[in-house]
């Protein structure tokens, strides 16, 4: 089951003063940042920053450009080692991190450099359905239905479709007693059941809604909520499924380039901001949950409830399955069999 971590020190203090302890004489550095991020975060960090550009003009008298680059985390990592002089990743998988973290350009120890493991908040993998719901798609055993068509990304290229593969092999895992032989015959049902798979969660959000393609899509509750919104017209669902995996949001300073650019204080800022209330308020506005009960508070209703596991309780660690699941030659090469 879900447990919430408890905040750092760094953390509570962030979250009960969004201050930023120096003046403007004291930065010397940059005023442009580059985030890079994952596929659907377009709205959410246009909203961020939004609040957090003049939040710092008013502490440091700075004008600041906030940058974006968005695409599926796997992919940004590699562009990164590549060249991509980002100042900051706010991905959706640890394991795209620690792909950083290895490689030199972010520190070993970077979930211990802010709240919650370095997760400013959270979400899961939950439906999305078309109008009335006709194929009455209520929980993962749905989803591998002969008559029903998934819509979600390639877990191969996308941090959201990982989620997605490790929650439906976390419900048949459950469901079958712990039968790993089963959970992969499950999953592999699913795999086959998705008509295209495209590389990122924005894109399959397309095949689904403007494409027109498939019975059900799978993404972050974020997205499906912020897409009934969108389309209002379409009268598109979301369905919670009966238990779920635990969706963190890591976030971390890209050491290399910020020690080559001097933009360490900006670049540290712009992530504790995403820690304040008014950091928190705007993520919680854009569908996703966080720990900071008192921003939960200010939107009663708006979140159902749902049982979460985390892929710490049901497979180890992220680790472990990078090793057991994604390594070349794993259960999801195994059960990815001619797709």
């Amino acid at each position: 089951m879900l447990t919430r971590r408890a905040f750092s020190t760094l953390g509570l203090a962030a979250l009960m003063a969004p201050g930023f302890a120096f003046a403007q004489s004291d930065y010397k550095g940059p005023n442009s940042l580059l985030n890079v991020s994952y596929d659907i975060a377009r709205e959410l960090f246009a909203a961020e920053n939004a609040e957090f550009i003049p939040a710092w003009k008013q502490k440091t008298g700075q004008e600041v450009t906030i940058n974006q680059s968005h695409a599926g985390t796997s992919r940004q990592a590699r562009a990164i080692i590549e060249g991509l002089e980002a100042d900051v990743v706010t991905f959706n998988q640890v394991l795209d991190v620690d792909v950083l973290a290895k490689a030199g350009y972010v520190a070993k120890d970077w979930q211990k450099k802010f709240p919650n493991n370095a997760s400013p908040y959270y979400s899961f993998p939950a439906f999305l359905v078309r109008a009335g719901n006709p194929k009455n798609i209520k929980d993962w055993s749905d989803l591998v239905r002969d008559d029903v068509k998934v819509v979600f990304p390639n877990p191969k290229t996308s941090g959201n479709a990982r989620y997605t593969y490790l929650a439906a092999y976390a419900y048949a895992l459950e469901q079958n007693k712990g039968d790993q032989a089963k959970a992969q015959a499950f999953v592999k049902k699913l795999l086959a059941n998705v008509p295209v798979f495209d590389t990122g969660g924005r894109g399959s959000t397309t095949t689904f809604v403007e494409r027109e393609t498939g019975d059900v899509l799978v993404t972050f509750e974020a997205e499906t909520r912020a897409i009934e919104l969108v389309y209002k017209d379409r009268g598109v669902k979301t369905v919670v499924p009966s238990m779920s995996l635990l969706a963190e949001f890591p976030v971390a300073v890209v050491d290399k380039v910020v020690d080559k650019r001097g933009s360490r204080p900006l670049a540290t800022a712009y992530l504790d901001f995403l820690y304040t209330p008014a950091g928190q308020t705007v993520a919680v506005k854009a569908f996703h949950r966080v720990t900071n009960k008192q921003v939960m508070d200010q939107f009663p209703g708006q979140f159902p409830e749902v049982r979460l596991v985390t892929v710490e309780d049901v497979f180890g660690g992220w680790p472990k399955v990078q090793a057991e699941q994604f390594a070349s030659g794993g259960i999801l090469d195994q059960v990815f069999v001619g797709r």
